[in-house]
C-alpha cells in the first residue's frame, strides 16, 4: 500500500489580503487567519475601521497591516496590492470579501446607479483583485483565491436583483477561473453565506430574524461572521490542494430545505 500523505493544514507565515475586512465576515476572516499565523493584509472602506481591527489582531499577538481603499477604484485595486507584495513580501491568499446591501427594485430612478455600484463592488472588484495579484499567487505554489458570494447567487429575491445578478456573476467568474487558473496551481472556490448575522443584516429587527430562521433554516437560527470565517480557512489550507471551482453554502441547511 501507498503510504498516507501528509498534506498540511497550517497557513503559519501565508500572506493573506481580506477585503471588507473591518467588518461582519471580513472582520472574522481577518482575525481567524492571523490567529493561525498568516500576515495579514486588512482593507476597507475607512482608516478608521481598518486600524481598529489591525490594533485588535495585533493585541492578540498576530500580525496585519491595513490599507484604506474604496475597491470600485481600479488604479487604487493595483496600487494596493503591490503596496501589500511590498510589505509582508508576497501574496499566497486572496479573499475578496467586499460586499453591500442593494436593494432596488428595477423601477426605481437610481435603479442603474446601484447596478453600476453593485456590480463594481461585488464582481468587478473581485477581478481586478485577481488580475493585480495573480503573479504573486502564481509564485507562492499554493496560490488561494476565495470569492464571497451568498445564497443569493442560486436564487432571488424580489427587489434585490443587482445584487442577485452580482452574487450570481461571482459564482459564474469562481467557476471560469478555477478552469483557467488550475493549471498554474491556484485554486478558485467560492462561499455562499445564507442568513448571517453582519452590517448588512443588522437593521432586520431580532425578532424578524428569528421568525425567518424558523420556517426557513433547518438549524433554526442565524449564522455567526466566525462560522463563515472558518469555512473560509479550510478552503485555503495546503491540504485543499484539490479542491477547485465549488461553490459552498453556509447557510445553516436554508438551500436544502423543502418550503
Amino acid at each position: 500500500m501507498e503510504p498516507i500523505r501528509k498534506l498540511s493544514r497550517s497557513i503559519a507565515g501565508k500572506v493573506a489580503l481580506v477585503t471588507g475586512a473591518a467588518s461582519g465576515m471580513g472582520r472574522a476572516t481577518a482575525h481567524i487567519f492571523a490567529g493561525e499565523g498568516a500576515k495579514v493584509a486588512v482593507l476597507d472602506l475607512k482608516h478608521d475601521r481598518v486600524d481598529a481591527v489591525v490594533a485588535e489582531i495585533k493585541a492578540e499577538g498576530g500580525e496585519a497591516h491595513g490599507w484604506a481603499l474604496d475597491v470600485a477604484d481600479a488604479e487604487g485595486i493595483v496600487r494596493v496590492v503591490k503596496e501589500v507584495e511590498a510589505h509582508f513580501g508576497g501574496l499566497d491568499i486572496l479573499v475578496n470579501n467586499a460586499g453591500l446591501s442593494t436593494f432596488r427594485g428595477i423601477s426605481e430612478p437610481d435603479y442603474e446607479d446601484v447596478w453600476t455600484l453593485a456590480l463594481d463592488v461585488m464582481l468587478t472588484a473581485h477581478m481586478r483583485f485577481v488580475r493585480a495579484a495573480l503573479p504573486s499567487l502564481k509564485k507562492s505554489g499554493e496560490g488561494r483565491i476565495v470569492n464571497i458570494a451568498s445564497t443569493e447567487g442560486f436564487g432571488a429575491t424580489p427587489g434585490n436583483s443587482t445584487y442577485v445578478a452580482a452574487k450570481h456573476g461571482v459564482i459564474g467568474l469562481t467557476r471560469a477561473l478555477a478552469v483557467e487558473l488550475g493549471r498554474e496551481g491556484v485554486t478558485v472556490n467560492c462561499i455562499c453565506p445564507g442568513p448571517i448575522r453582519t452590517g448588512i443584516t443588522s437593521e432586520i429587527p431580532d425578532e424578524h430574524k428569528e421568525i425567518f430562521a424558523k420556517r426557513r433554516v433547518p438549524l433554526r437560527r442565524y449564522g455567526f461572521p466566525e462560522e463563515v470565517a472558518h469555512m473560509t480557512l479550510s478552503l485555503v489550507l495546503p491540504a485543499a490542494s484539490y479542491l477547485n471551482g465549488v461553490a459552498i453554502p453556509v447557510d445553516g441547511g436554508m438551500l436544502v430545505k423543502n418550503a
